[in-house]
């Protein structure tokens, strides 16, 4: 018998339910992902932490506390992974660049700015507004650029 799977209602279950659990460990979800993929469902979750990396320790816990609760919540069999959000993740969605203010990032514009020719740019992510963009520090020549989140095409965290 199959069942009939809405994953955005799912998630809409689970994600309060994961939020809460990782801030137990002083944790963020920066996502969460329930897909299906070659006939197995998925369910991702990848947590941040200001303060420190996230270990093997911290995705233990988390799945640990999360198992049993996901169980009764998601009627289908998934593989649950949780992990850290990578070196150099490319940012997925605009509460990344508030999560991220201060780290180094790789920046791609659509568009070069006014009186430049380049698109892309590293440096550091200083601040960042929903309305009208991002504040950077361009570590080439120190300049502190003001970004039209219109103009943004990607970002990602950059490690030198």
């Amino acid at each position: 018998m199959r069942t009939e799977v809405n994953r955005l209602e799912i998630l809409a279950k689970i994600t309060p339910l994961i939020e809460n659990t990782a801030m137990r460990y002083n944790l963020v979800p920066i996502e969460i992902e329930f897909s299906k993929e070659n006939h197995r469902w998925f369910l991702r979750i990848f947590l941040y932490s200001k303060e420190r990396d996230i270990t093997l320790d911290d995705c233990e816990n988390v799945t640990r506390s999360l198992e049993d609760f996901l169980d009764e919540l998601i009627p289908v069999k998934y593989y649950l992974e949780v992990s850290s959000p990578g070196l150099e993740r490319k940012f997925k969605s605009e509460k990344e660049f508030i999560i991220f203010k201060g780290k180094r990032i790789s920046l791609k514009l659509k568009e070069p700015l006014e009186g430049e020719t380049e698109k892309i740019f590293k440096g550091e992510l200083v601040d960042y507004d929903t309305n009208e963009g991002l504040t950077f520090f361009r570590f080439d020549d120190g300049k502190e650029l003001h970004i039209p989140k219109c103009n943004i095409q990607s970002a990602k965290l950059y490690i030198d």
